[in-house]
Formats: structure tokens, sequence, C-alpha cells
């Protein structure tokens, strides 16, 4: 028999098909109560584009697997950050050439610095393996990754930036 957590652990992110959202880490828990189906899920950030059709494409999929009643509620605590993408994620994002975000860590307690600069870092090629790559734009086609090139394959690639 087929869960309902089955179910939402395969439905898939609209702005990075190669992952679920169960890789991504926006799925926070599915529960069944008296017959309802509860799915919690975490935006990659409060403005993400995409978190309505998470949700619809949540719901499609529950309801056709069999799960009539379907509710999806947001969490925006805690926030979530690329630490939560899971290791086969991190796989399958560097098998579909985008480099993936390198774990941050515990966050400190307190204010938060402000830093208008993006730290500067080396992030290898997905393709080829070197660290010897340069971004060529903050921004990709979406705005939680960045555009960058290599040096020794000379290909591009998008990075998915560390939140």
């Amino acid at each position: 028999m087929v869960t309902a957590l089955d179910v939402a652990s395969q439905v898939r992110d609209p702005e990075l098909p190669v992952l679920t959202l169960a890789d991504l880490g926006v799925l926070r828990d599915v529960a069944v109560e008296g017959g309802r189906v509860l799915v919690t899920i975490t935006p990659t950030y409060s403005g993400c584009p995409a978190i309505e059709e998470m949700g619809a494409d949540l719901r499609r999929s529950l309801h056709a697997a069999g799960f009539p009643d379907v509710e999806v509620r947001l969490s925006l605590s805690p926030a979530w950050t690329t630490d939560w993408i899971s290791e086969d994620g991190r796989r399958k994002l560097a098998e579909a050439g985008i480099a993936p975000p390198s774990r941050i860590g515990p966050r400190a307690v307190g204010p938060v610095p402000l830093n208008l600069v993006p730290p500067s870092r080396q992030v290898p090629c997905p393709r080829c393996g070197s660290s010897r790559t340069t971004e060529l734009s903050r921004f990709g086609s979406t705005a939680c990754k960045a555009l960058r090139r290599c040096a020794d394959c000379a290909e591009p690639f998008e990075h998915l930036k560390e939140i």
C-alpha cells in the first residue's frame, strides 16, 4: 500500500526538476489526521515564486493516488537552508550539471552581520571537477542559482547558491 508520505516524497521541484521536494528538503512533514492528509512545506525563501506550484503539485499527486482530502501548510520557521538538501539531492544536482551548494553548518544565534559583497569561493565544476571556475553572473535562471564557467573544460554551469 502506498502511503501519503511515499507519494509526497516523489513530487518534483518545479524549478529544479532533477530533485524531489524531499531531496530539496522543503517537504517537512506528512501526516494523516482523520482521513485528511496534512503536508507541511518550507519555501526555500519567503518570496519563492514556486511555492504555489509546489502546493498544487502535492495536492494533484495525492489526489491522483487516492487521497481526496489534502491540506498543504507553509512553515517559515525554522527557515530553510541549503544544508537541508539531501546527499542524494546533491548527487542528482551534480549529475545534472548543477554545482551543489557547500554545507554552511549551524548558524550563530544573534544579530546577522551585513555583508554587501558575496563571499568569494571556489565552486568545483560539476562536469570535470576542476576548482578553476569563475562566476559570470550572481543570478542564473532562478534567483537561487548563479552562473559560472570552468576555466579547464570551458563549460558554463549553474551553481545552487548557499542559503
